[in-house]
């Protein structure tokens, strides 16, 4: 087969697509042949060397695909050769076969197609956990989102107007805050033009946002927590805008308000049947039509170059998928 090979950590122009020996699943494991993978900003940093974990190199990045079972290790039920399902890799998705834990696995629901699926776990399962577990989102309470029009950030909008919250999409142009008012943004802020805390304040009638998800981080963190409102959550996504803010601890107490961490992949684990019921709940979503799981753009895999280079000069909009013919 071939894959997309990270051999030492660096700038991700020295990622490679080339052919290497073909998986075999071991015990609980199953083989998957991928016909789509999800492209998200961490497999960015992960292969720069700057995500929270380094897993030794050569290695095949991609942390999530969709598939078709090809063979099944010893000891797999549930599960056949020839089922479409989509799986949470962590790494090696970025390739033609992946070997995974079949308790990784969810059945491709039915009239979904692969790309859609391939880019439903991490940016839906992270919001979700988000907006669901860390901030415990309330019905008509104001939900802020920062880079909106990003991965994450289309994923929290839609799933936050899903849940009846009034949804705030900040961005950084019209073209991106256009595109969050399609997917159920209901007030829209240009940051790189407005000041974010005096918008945030407007947009909510002065009380400020309830809840504020944050992937971006560096200069808006600052000023969109200033903007939060009494007893509001600031959700840490990550810091795609490159620096990691400072933050003013007084501007906490004073809103008796909460900063939240959330690495939905480590809860994920911890708590596989919680992720389980999210992710069911998240499908529902998409059955009856409340989230559209948006793919913006479609790269043949061994063109994955282009989708990196979407991710580095922070182009993407929505979901980008490398996808295996």
């Amino acid at each position: 087969m071939k894959a997309v090979i990270c051999k030492e950590y660096g700038d991700y122009h020295n990622l490679a697509f080339e052919e290497m020996d073909d998986p075999t699943p071991g015990p609980g494991q199953v083989c998957i042949d991928v016909r789509a993978a999800g492209l998200n900003f961490p497999d960015l940093l992960l292969v720069q060397g700057l995500y929270q974990m380094k897993p030794p190199t050569p290695f095949v990045p991609g942390a999530e695909c969709a598939g078709v079972i090809s063979a099944l290790g010893e000891g797999v039920s549930g599960f056949a050769v020839g089922d479409r399902v989509i799986a949470y890799t962590m790494n090696g998705a970025f390739a033609q076969k992946v070997v995974v834990a079949a308790q990784s696995l969810a059945r491709l629901p039915e009239g979904m197609d692969f790309d859609v699926g391939a880019g439903i776990t991490t940016t839906y399962a992270t919001s979700y956990y988000a907006l669901k577990q860390r901030a415990n989102l309330q019905q008509s309470e104001s939900l802020a989102v920062l880079g909106a029009a990003g991965g994450v950030g289309l994923a929290a909008v839609e799933l936050g107007a899903a849940m009846g919250a009034k949804v705030i999409a900040c961005a950084s142009t019209q073209e991106k805050l256009d595109l969050t008012k399609a997917h159920g943004a209901t007030s829209l802020i240009n940051y790189e033009k407005d000041e974010l805390k005096a918008a945030l304040k407007e947009a909510t009638g002065g009380k400020g946002a309830d809840v504020i998800y944050d992937p971006v981080g560096g200069k808006y963190a600052e000023p969109a927590l200033r903007a939060i409102g009494w007893n509001g959550r600031y959700l840490v996504i990550g810091f795609a805008a490159g620096d990691i803010p400072k933050i003013p601890l007084n501007l906490v107490l004073l809103k008796t308000a909460s900063i939240v961490g959330v690495f939905w992949g480590a809860w994920a684990m911890r708590d596989p049947k919680a992720h389980a019921q999210n992710m069911a709940e998240i499908f529902d979503f998409y059955a009856q039509g409340k989230i559209k799981a948006t793919v913006t753009k479609r790269y043949e895999m061994q063109d994955f170059m282009g989708g990196f280079d979407a991710l580095a000069k922070r182009e993407a909009k929505g979901k980008l998928v490398l996808v295996s013919s």
